[in-house]
């Protein structure tokens, strides 16, 4: 007995006591991973870094709407690409002529075009047999390919040489084609093709339009 006058306690074992010290220990860890978890899912994502003249070009892979896998990489690989991330807005609307006309004026020389539009597919359907489209082509709803390309402006073009990095940069809509044109004499330069008047060929064809009385 003890001075309380109650009886002692008989003392754990010792191969019990290092149960509970191994139980205490896990219980310890399992806590400090929980809140090292919840501190790294409470921190704010980092916001995509825009890309700039000389970069490699990121990876990116999108399904055409026939479900067929692109990979830039791959397309790179084989010569220069030019990306469009664009809509069907009237802006952009007004504009593709002009990048259709590029695509056509250097594809032969190896110049690739890949456009990537923010319609769903059911929209976009119509979409491509009224534009006569004559490029790649692909959607995404989501817009999930601007942050990929560091942009959040519609439209963005991203010239990239054989190999991937990036050669030239345009953002925002031009409905006159002067875009256009640069970006097509910098895809010229490229490849050494000679230059075409993208605007002035573009313009020549247009139906005049006659003003409501």
């Amino acid at each position: 007995m003890n001075c309380t006058g109650k009886p002692n306690k008989p003392p754990i074992p010792s191969s019990n006591l290092q149960r509970i010290q191994i139980v205490m220990m896990k219980t310890t860890l399992l806590a400090l991973t929980l809140t090292t978890a919840l501190a790294v899912n409470a921190e704010p994502a980092k916001k995509p870094q825009p890309l700039k003249v000389g970069d490699a070009a990121p990876a990116f892979q999108i399904k055409d709407t026939n479900g067929k896998q692109i990979d830039l990489a791959k397309l790179a690989a084989k010569g220069p690409v030019l990306v469009r991330l664009t809509c069907g807005c009237l802006g952009c609307d007004r504009e593709l002529p002009y990048f259709q006309a590029v695509h056509e004026a250097y594809k032969k020389q190896g110049i690739q075009f890949l456009a990537v539009f923010a319609e769903p597919d059911e929209k976009f359907g119509k979409y491509v047999k009224t534009k006569k489209l004559n490029m790649l082509y692909a959607t995404d709803p989501k817009k999930q390919s601007w942050p990929v390309f560091g942009t959040k402006t519609m439209p963005s073009n991203f010239l990239i040489d054989k190999g991937g990095k990036v050669i030239a940069i345009s953002k925002g809509c031009d409905p006159s084609g002067l875009i256009a044109t640069k970006i097509g004499n910098q895809a010229a330069s490229l490849v050494k093709a000679d230059k075409v008047n993208i605007k002035q060929q573009v313009d020549k064809n247009k139906k005049p339009t006659t003003p409501k009385k």
